[in-house]
Formats: C-alpha cells, structure tokens, sequence
C-alpha cells in the first residue's frame, strides 16, 4: 500500500468514526440530556454517562486527526486554506469538548444532588439548566457553526486539487453552506437544532462525510497530473 492510498485510508476511517462515536455519544447521553428528571436519571445512569463522554473523545480526537492527516496533502494546493482548515477543526474539537465538560460537570450536579435528598432543588436545577444551556451552544457552535466553515476549506481544496471526484466536492461545498446556514438559523432561534429543518440542513454534509470516507477507503485519492498536488 503506498503512502497516498494508507493516509486515504486513515482518513475515510476516521471520518466513519467520528459519525458513529457522535451518534452513539448522544444516544448515551439522552437520560441526562432529555430525561424529565434528569438530576436523578443522571446519576441512576451514571456509567451510560460517562460512556457517551469517552465516545464524544474519540470524536474529537477522530476530527482532528482526519484535519492532521489530510494537511501533507492539501498544503501543496494552498497552504494557507489548509492550515485554516486544520485550526478550524482544532476549534470544532475544541468546542465539543467544553460540551463534553458541561456534561460531566452536570453528572456531578445529579450525584450531589442524590446525595443531598433535594434540599434545596430549585438552585440544583438551576445549575443544571445552566449546564444543559453550555452543551447545547456548543452542541450547535462546534458540530454546526464550525464544521460548516472548515468542511468549505476542506471540500474548495479537495475541488481544486481534484484529489477526489468533482461530485464528491461539490457535495461538501453544499453541505457546508447549509449546515452554515443552518447554525446561524439556529443562533436567531428561527429553527431549531433537533428539529424537522434542523436535520434536513444537516443531512446533505453528514451524507458528504460518509461519501468521500467510503471512496477513500475504497479508491484512494485520485492521481493528479505533475503541476498538482
């Protein structure tokens, strides 16, 4: 296998495991998230909890490895667009970890507040509407607002590069500005996230992912002409 076809390897992977361990983390999440008594369910469910916190880790090290392991490649089209794909995706880590940190910090809240016996629920869910509040902004800003932008500095240079089908491109050029669009959308509260327009925005990049993941696995990166990357 040569250096091309592993790194196009390595990429599709990660990318498949990037949707799955996002998927799988917010399922295990839903008893702290979405529970009507989430300060009890959550430390009834603790385990789960924190389960879905180590799938949304490798999420976050699955995305920025995806952005590390293509920059060799889309550095020689345009360094700079490169560069600002790979920080815009540190940015997108970077944000769903805080989300990740509102979780677990809730989780404490739903322990201590067991423990307690609800001496005094209203400040407890208080605090715990705060928390819910953190990972919902960045439930939208990392997975929404950042991806949009750093799946356009992706999908321009993989265009431009030709390193994978036109179509390919032009599939994340698409979903980028959607899901763009879909976070600031949601910004305003015109929509929201978890909702009939919400996914119908999200859909066309997360089918972009899972398209240009399954050709890298099987084809590789298309061979370009000396000039190219």
């Amino acid at each position: 296998m040569n250096t091309n076809k592993r790194t196009a390897v390595i990429v599709g992977v990660l990318f498949i495991l990037a949707a799955v361990s996002s998927i799988i983390g917010l399922i295990l999440y839903d008893p702290i998230l979405n529970g009507p008594d989430y300060l009890i369910q959550g430390a009834e469910n603790a385990n789960q909890v924190i389960l879905g916190a180590v799938f949304e880790l490798i999420l976050v090290c699955s995305a920025i490895g995806t952005s590390i392991t293509l920059f060799p490649l889309l550095r020689k089209q345009n360094e700079s667009i490169a560069l600002g794909y790979v920080c815009f995706r540190f940015l997108e880590a970077v944000i769903i970890t805080v989300g990740i940190i509102s979780v677990l910090s809730l989780l404490t809240l739903s322990q201590e507040f067991v423990k307690a016996g609800a001496p005094n629920a209203s400040s407890f869910q208080t605090s715990g509407s705060l928390l819910k509040a953190v990972h919902d902004w960045t439930f939208m800003l990392g997975p929404n607002f950042m991806l949009g932008i750093n799946t356009m500095m992706c999908s321009y240079l993989l265009y431009t590069s030709k390193l994978v089908p036109r179509f390919i491109s032009i599939m994340g050029l698409t979903g980028a500005t959607l899901i763009f669009i879909a976070a600031i959308l949601e910004m305003f509260g015109i929509i929201l996230q978890l909702s009939t327009w919400g996914a119908i925005l999200a859909v066309p990049v997360a089918l972009y992912e899972m398209t240009l993941a399954v050709w890298l696995i099987v084809k590789g990166f298309n061979e370009v002409p000396k000039g190219g990357v």
